[in-house]
């Protein structure tokens, strides 16, 4: 079904499968003006329902409205002809199912920024009017850090008799909501139930109704409780209201987002239960008891409070990485030449090191004087390059001869130029 390499098909030029499930296969692709983009191309049984393209049709629109950093938004579709196909944001990243069977379970910092992207996302979607229905982990995807949630829609507007009896499974066991595995409609409660299995998931590392024949992952969902042994108690009270069986009291995306201090845009104020969206409500005076009703916890007020981090700490973070390698990096290289330079002359060796000293004392002295105040780790390197590289001078001189390190010195230049060239 799929095409091959550099095919084109609408406006789009796909350039590689990147994916397939139930309802068709993805593929990155170019758009008209260069961007990459992700065109989900719907497989033949789906295409040949056209009561479920109808649906699917009439849903687009609606769905092209849900905006927002947590969502991989519709961008446009084309459902005429034989292969009717979605287009949507391309995210590149990993899906934390994949995130957490390599890596194991998530904690910390990044585990509140995945319950309050997911929260974020669900809000935008049933803001929207439309439901996900099929949240589950292999549908999050993290890219640099950041959930975002794909296929959402999708499954709803595509339920019908034909595209399920053709072999698309509508929803995973253990993420569907008990009244939808005994027939009820799924809504937004439903989703509610699978954003608290899917965080359950993340935090344990295990499928919070088990493994096992869906059937039996199914009666667990009805009859039993989630196992949540080992979720952080700042979030275990709030997944087990998002998985009791009456999904009437389920708490709404809107309440999740508020609970969890979900900031929003400052144009589109929203207040749920008398707490705004983004606004976390007032530590208790008991200091702090096991619920995210008020996040008052030790380990969430250990937790920053942004959520993510910012361009700016983001951009800080890279100049830090780039300036330690510096720092070590042209440090082995001074050392080296002033090294092979001793023997026969004592004075460009001592240049070479004089001029690598200067340079990190003055990148200490910057960060001693920064404006946001003194940046200890920056001094600590600066200062130890300084030392490793007059150690490790002292230890080249002594152990090998000039031949070999004026040899090493041509060798590291010369790749040194070449990373230059090839970068």
């Amino acid at each position: 079904m799929g095409g091959p390499e550099g095919e084109r098909l609408g406006d789009y030029r796909l350039l590689s499968l990147i994916g397939a499930g139930g309802f068709g296969e993805v593929h990155l692709a170019l758009d008209p003006e260069g961007r990459t983009v992700a065109v989900k191309i719907l497989h033949p049984h789906v295409a040949a329902d056209t009561g479920a393209l109808a649906r699917l049709a009439r849903e687009v629109e609606t769905m092209r409205r849900v905006r927002g950093d947590h969502i991989a938004e519709v961008r446009d579709a084309s459902l005429g002809g034989g292969r009717p196909y979605l287009v949507t944001r391309y995210v590149q990243g990993r899906p934390l199912s994949t995130l957490v069977a390599e890596e194991g379970a998530v904690g910390g910092d990044f585990l509140l920024r995945l319950a309050r992207g997911l929260a974020a996302a669900l809000t935008s979607i049933h803001g929207a009017g439309v439901i996900h229905r099929d949240l589950k982990p292999a549908n999050v995807i993290v890219a640099d850090g950041v959930p975002v949630v794909i296929d959402f829609g999708i499954a709803h507007a595509l339920d019908s008799v034909s595209v399920t009896a053709s072999g698309a499974v509508l929803g995973t066991p253990g993420y569907l909501a008990p009244e939808v595995i005994e027939g009820a409609e799924s809504g937004a409660a439903a989703d509610v139930f699978a954003f608290a299995a899917t965080l359950a998931y993340a935090a344990t590392g295990r499928q919070p109704y088990g493994q096992g024949p869906a059937t039996a992952v199914a009666y667990r969902v009805v009859h039993h409780e989630p196992d949540l042994d080992g979720v952080p108690d700042w979030l275990a009270p709030l997944l087990r209201e998002c998985l009791v069986r009456e999904p009437s009291i389920r708490p709404s995306a809107a309440q999740l987002a508020a609970r969890l201090g979900v900031p929003v845009e400052a144009s589109s104020p929203a207040a749920v239960g008398g707490t705004l969206v983004g606004q976390v409500p007032p530590v208790p005076a008991n200091g702090g008891a096991d619920t995210v009703h008020s996040m008052a916890t030790r380990e969430v007020g250990q937790i920053r409070q942004g959520g993510r981090p910012s361009p700016d700490e983001v951009r800080a973070r890279h100049a830090a990485k780039i300036r330690t390698r510096w720092v070590i990096g042209s440090g082995v290289v001074a050392a080296l030449a002033a090294a092979a330079a001793s023997e026969n002359l004592p004075e460009v060796a001592l240049l070479v090191l004089a001029g690598y000293a200067v340079g990190v004392l003055g990148d200490a002295a910057v960060g001693l004087l920064s404006r946001g105040g003194p940046q200890r780790n920056r001094v600590i390197i600066d200062v130890g390059g300084g030392v490793g590289t007059v150690a490790l001078w002292l230890l080249l001189s002594t152990v090998f001869s000039t031949f070999t390190l004026v040899l090493a010195l041509g060798t590291v230049v010369f790749v040194l130029l070449v990373l230059v060239l090839a970068g």
